[in-house]
């Protein structure tokens, strides 16, 4: 499979893992997830996730309902390690060779992040997913994708989501929201458009690291998308 590609980033939210429940992780989603980066992984497209912890612990909704916003993000933190874990385990029974680097120190569990030991597992083949964020508070798993999209080199930055890309407006409750194919990195701030929160946006307009918006929900988009296929929208410097 050609591909422009040959070091991604993929950006998984923590709700994209609960399938229809309310609440925890799915685990016939992730398996679906797992089939579809072997497939990508299979063409010799090195492969880094950044994975979120909406669907078991919100640490700014939480902050909101009055527990100190620190505390709250610590334990979204740790939320996103164990999505972490869950996805390894699944893509390592799919005889994917999977690390979890953590930017909070859990050595039972995971390696410490270091972006040199991140860079050689991509080179020898292994899958690399990036729990905890950042490591401090205050900073989103967005603003995470950014920054280790940028350490490792990565070439674009695939941010998984229900929707088919970015609208004008939430396309759920409002049917005349319009579809964009292509924005700037300042349309995205200046019309305060929800991709990714406004830290990260701005971090990859600096390092112009471009940003694609896709539905994770039909099968086969990570493929189309690596393979060069024009699908969601593209967030660049245009």
């Amino acid at each position: 499979m050609p591909s422009p590609y040959k070091r991604i980033l993929l950006k998984l939210s923590g709700e994209a893992l609960m399938g229809t429940q309310n609440y925890g992780i799915d685990l016939a989603v992730i398996d679906t997830i797992a089939s579809e980066i072997k497939e990508i992984h299979g063409h010799g497209i090195q492969i880094a996730i950044v994975i979120g912890g909406g669907n078991i612990f919100r640490g700014l909704s939480s902050a909101a309902k009055g527990m100190e916003r620190a505390s709250a993000d610590y334990m979204g933190m740790l939320a996103t390690a164990l999505n972490a874990l869950a996805l390894q385990n699944i893509l390592e029974n799919k005889d994917v060779p999977t690390r979890v680097q953590s930017a909070i120190e859990m050595r039972e569990l995971a390696e410490p992040y270091i972006r040199r030991r991140a860079v050689r597992h991509l080179e020898k083949g292994r899958v690399v997913i990036f729990a905890a964020g950042t490591g401090n508070p205050f900073f989103t798993t967005d603003t995470a994708a950014a920054l280790r999209s940028m350490e490792i080199g990565a070439q674009v930055i695939m941010k998984a989501t229900k929707v088919d890309g970015v609208y004008s407006a939430d396309p759920v409750k409002d049917p005349s929201a319009v579809k964009y194919d292509r924005l700037s990195y300042l349309d995205v701030l200046q019309k305060n458009l929800r991709v990714m929160d406004a830290t990260a946006i701005s971090l990859c307009m600096d390092n112009n690291m471009p940003i694609i918006v896709f539905n994770l929900n039909v099968p086969g988009n990570i493929r189309r998308i690596v393979s060069g296929e024009p699908l969601g929208t593209m967030v660049s410097g245009r």
